[in-house]
């Protein structure tokens, strides 16, 4: 087997988990195929004869990218990836649904919800360590801190992640806020979507409910209330409904569920938005009328 195929080979069967770091650090689908794929960019022009432990060294380097990207997520698009060249059977299908949901579905929106409110130093020793298992040693060397200050990092970033997860739902606060949000929405309200949006809101919105085809990540009261004001006409053909437990808005057609959102609403405020479309997720949903 040439070495290529041989790597090639290698790195797919590592594929699955460095998507999953990456998109424990990002939260979101389309940028951890970017970290995954520039991965593969810097292996192919690797000796890979001097690497001890694939994936471990491959683990580490989406790290890195991952970090990296999270840094410079204000200048996004300043400095792309470098030409594509990587082989036929190594590219990324974007946006698989299928795939993209399994993602979504093991981190869950709160979690991802309160690991956007992390600095990317905490946000990186909490995933590495306290998801992945990864030695504070080898952490240390990505975010160049000694071992102990980066155990503080994950420590911190933990008391943050206990404190900030949701309590028990509150039907009736949540209610009162999703109802206040359709309506907003429906009138193509900006300025009143944004009073009951958090400042650092994230709406996810997943493949199939986009007429690109590709997933969206919207992050902050101007662009998610923008988002929301753009959708008023599917706004109209929805209604609250109970989404695995929380108050959250379904669209159907025919009788059937064909767009559905959940909710994170800390206080009074929205703190997160996940649409979901794709009818492998739509299935594995509990809903039920309010």
């Amino acid at each position: 087997m040439a070495e290529q195929d041989w790597l090639a080979e290698r790195f797919e069967e590592n594929r699955p988990r460095l998507r999953a770091v990456a998109y424990r650090m990002l939260g979101s689908a389309d940028e951890a195929d970017d970290a995954v794929q520039e991965a593969w960019l810097r292996l192919s022009r690797t000796d890979a004869e001097e690497v001890r432990s694939l994936p471990a060294w491959l683990t580490t380097v989406v790290a890195r990218i991952s970090l990296n990207m999270l840094r410079k997520r204000g200048t996004r698009g300043e400095q792309p990836l470098e030409d594509d060249h990587t082989p036929p059977q190594l590219r990324v299908v974007r946006d698989d649904p299928e795939e993209a949901a399994v993602l979504a579905d093991s981190v869950g929106l709160a979690l991802l919800v309160v690991l956007e409110t992390l600095t990317p130093a905490e946000r990186l020793a909490f995933v590495l360590h306290d998801m992945f298992d990864v030695p504070f040693d080898e952490i240390a060397t990505i975010v160049d801190k000694s071992p102990a200050a980066t155990r503080q990092l994950a420590s911190r970033a933990r008391r943050r992640v206990r404190g900030l997860e949701p309590p028990e739902p509150d039907l009736f606060r949540q209610r009162r806020v999703v109802d206040a949000y359709l309506a907003a929405t429906r009138d193509g309200d900006f300025e009143g979507l944004v009073r009951l949006l958090d400042p650092d809101v994230v709406l996810r919105v997943d493949a199939e409910a986009m007429p690109t085809g590709r997933g969206l990540v919207l992050r902050g009261r101007q662009a998610v209330a923008g988002g929301a004001v753009a959708s008023a006409a599917r706004a109209r053909a929805s209604e609250l409904a109970l989404v695995d437990g929380t108050v959250g808005m379904v669209m159907t057609t025919g009788g059937r569920p064909t767009v559905a959102l959940r909710f994170v609403i800390v206080g009074d405020a929205i703190a997160g938005i996940d649409v979901i479309a794709a009818p492998d997720r739509l299935a594995r949903l509990e809903l039920g009328e309010l």
